[in-house]
């Protein structure tokens, strides 16, 4: 079984949703080894909650309980490097499917469905393409977001009439509904999260000084060989 993490992560104008696909045999030593990194950052900087929630933005910008690390960006990087380290040292594979809001917006106007829906439409070919492949079965587990009951609608419509666009298939592979958790309360939601922000930040060119540039290509780097798809629709 394929447990699949989704996250989303969105500016005005890129929208992206990641999956890690994670076998159920990998999954407890993945959050044992979050788990770690997290322990190690309060045992090396005490203010740290022995517990605290592995959230990309918060991580990158020093806010909520990283924000005792404002003044340590050095160290801030550190954590986020190791929580990479410890995704790409486990047998998961990630997807991140992205699109142009302003493209999207000025092709189909006010009306087109909510970018959310656009991706998850893509995300589910693709984990249903891997999972078929390698004769396996699927479980979607989501971050809690707004439209929950639309997006449980939406794979039901796409088991029975298939999904929509160039590459339309039924989904066959994707076992009960979507479920939907707490990021804080998942190790894997927060996996996700990581990496769905990382590719936002990448993608959208927010790093203007060459450093910051260069520390993020080095730490997408790092999971780069467990990218099983990527792709930005820029309509």
């Amino acid at each position: 079984m394929l447990l699949t993490y989704v996250d989303e992560s969105h500016s005005r104008k890129l929208y992206f949703l990641g999956a890690l696909m994670c076998p159920d045999t990998e999954a407890i030593s993945l959050a044992e080894a979050l788990d770690d990194v997290v322990l190690k950052a309060h045992e090396s900087f005490g203010k740290i909650p022995a517990d605290a929630e592995l959230h990309g933005y918060d991580i990158f910008h020093a806010k909520r309980v990283w924000q005792h690390l404002y003044d340590k960006p050095r160290a801030r990087i550190g954590i986020y490097n190791n929580a990479l380290q410890a995704i790409a040292d486990h047998d998961v594979k990630i997807i991140v499917r992205g699109v142009d809001l302003v493209g999207l917006k000025r092709r189909y106007g006010s009306n087109h469905d909510h970018p959310h829906s656009v991706l998850l439409n893509f995300l589910l070919e693709d984990i249903d393409q891997y999972a078929t492949r390698h004769n396996e079965r699927a479980l979607i587990i989501a971050d809690e977001c707004d439209g929950q009951d639309q997006y449980r609608q939406e794979l039901r419509h796409y088991r029975t009439f298939g999904t929509w666009g160039y590459r339309a298939r039924k989904i066959t592979t994707v076992v009960d509904t979507m479920h939907f958790a707490s990021s804080a309360a998942s190790r894997l939601l927060q996996a996700v999260d990581l990496i769905a922000f990382l590719h936002h930040r990448i993608q959208s060119g927010q790093d203007t000084d060459p450093r910051a540039k260069r520390a993020s290509e080095a730490a997408w780097n790092r999971i780069e060989s467990k990218v099983y798809h990527r792709n930005t629709w820029w309509p």
